[in-house]
């Protein structure tokens, strides 16, 4: 079986991919990984294959970037997910996503849910295709909404017959990491949902340096993501961070992104280390509480190691993740300011009902299938007969 994966930009959208593509090339499958030219380095350190697909006028997409810093949350996240990943993005990928069904010749496509463009191309191709949830069925019933319009357009423009309420989007298998638990009670889910667990979760993982003298303290890992650093509205958060711990008696390891500005972290307290990036898994291993901006990743990460989170939430879908965590009592939300931060971390080490709560979730999430069972139902998908 041949399985073509496909992505917008960021580490974010990709890496929810990754258990779903190792899956496939464990049961002897082929993949190929599409994305814009920024995704490449990422793909390629991953392993795979990569097909290369152009991204928006540069100036079209700076244009409405432009206008997001200042709008409310909800009309942020309507303006980035119709007008960049429903229209400009997806317009962008489709010639070259076109080209890659008819050379490549996928049974399936599988992509993150806001890369519309592969979803387009496959129904083109009469190819099936499949998503893989970056977050809540709640932000993925809301990204379906907001794109809606731009993706018909697109449709109408090579010929497919309208959609206008994304039924051809929505109707296509789901497949999540994230556990039922977890989703919103009052939002339901999406149609055709398939929840697996991830073997990387429970694999071996490397010690961390010896970076602090005080070793016996606990470790709280601190992390907004792996963009964030680059980005000026959370240079305020940072320093927040850094201010809520320094007093505390634990050690903290730091990660800031690989486009982050180390100078701007060099005054930071003597218990804190701070890294452009270590793998989640080895830090997370060592934990005993996470700060995080309720990312999806960084967010699930932590869930699957059974830690206790503090979310100080950003935007995007941070918020909602951040009221289930709380919901779940698995841990608490924090606004972005030191003494908030700072009393978020020492209820979640003092109560061990937080750490409780987020080790029935970690129970949870193992309890589901393997990642290679979903390898057999996206063979199902494809009608290939593949066998596994």
């Amino acid at each position: 079986m041949r399985v073509l994966f496909a992505s917008t930009r960021g580490v974010g959208h990709f890496n929810p991919l990754v258990p779903f593509a190792d899956a496939c090339l464990r049961r002897g499958h082929e993949v190929l990984v599409a994305g814009p030219p920024s995704l490449a380095g990422a793909v390629e350190s991953a392993g795979y294959e990569f097909w290369v697909f152009d991204d928006p006028p540069e100036e079209e997409l700076a244009e409405v970037w432009a206008r997001v810093p200042s709008l409310p949350p909800d009309e942020a996240n309507a303006v980035v997910i119709g007008e960049i990943f429903g229209r400009l993005d997806a317009t962008a990928s489709l010639p070259r996503l076109r080209e890659a069904c008819a050379e490549w010749t996928p049974d399936v496509v599988v992509r993150e849910p806001n890369e519309y463009g592969s979803a387009v191309a496959a129904e083109l191709h009469g190819i099936p295709h499949a998503r893989v949830a970056i977050g809540l069925s709640r932000m993925e019933e809301l990204a379906l909404r907001c794109a809606s319009n731009a993706v018909d357009t697109l449709r109408d423009s090579v010929g497919l017959s309208s959609d206008a309420t994304a039924r051809a989007l929505r109707h296509s298998p789901y497949l999540t990491l994230f556990p039922a638990s977890f989703e919103d009670p009052e939002e339901g889910e999406q149609p055709d949902t398939l929840r697996f667990g991830d073997p990387a979760w429970d694999a071996s993982v490397a010690e961390l340096p010896d970076w602090w003298s005080a070793r016996a303290a606990p470790l709280v890992y601190i992390t907004l993501g792996s963009v964030a650093g680059a980005m000026g509205m959370t240079a305020s958060v940072y320093q927040a961070a850094l201010e809520a711990v320094a007093d505390l008696p634990v050690r903290v390891l730091l990660t800031v992104g690989l486009d982050a500005n180390l100078d701007v972290f060099a005054e930071a307290p003597p218990n804190v280390h701070v890294e452009r990036w270590i793998p989640q898994a080895d830090v997370l291993s060592h934990a005993s509480a996470v700060v995080c901006h309720g990312g999806a990743g960084s967010t699930l990460g932590a869930l699957a190691a059974g830690l206790p989170i503090v979310v100080v939430p950003l935007f995007a879908d941070h918020p909602y993740n951040a009221q289930r965590v709380v919901a779940v009592g698995a841990g608490v939300a924090a606004a972005p300011d030191a003494r908030a931060i700072r009393d978020g971390i020492s209820r979640v080490l003092e109560n061990e009902s937080y750490r409780a709560a987020a080790q029935r979730l970690a129970r949870e999430m193992r309890s589901n299938p393997s990642t290679d069972a979903a390898v057999e139902t996206l063979a199902a998908h494809a009608g290939t007969g593949a066998t596994p």
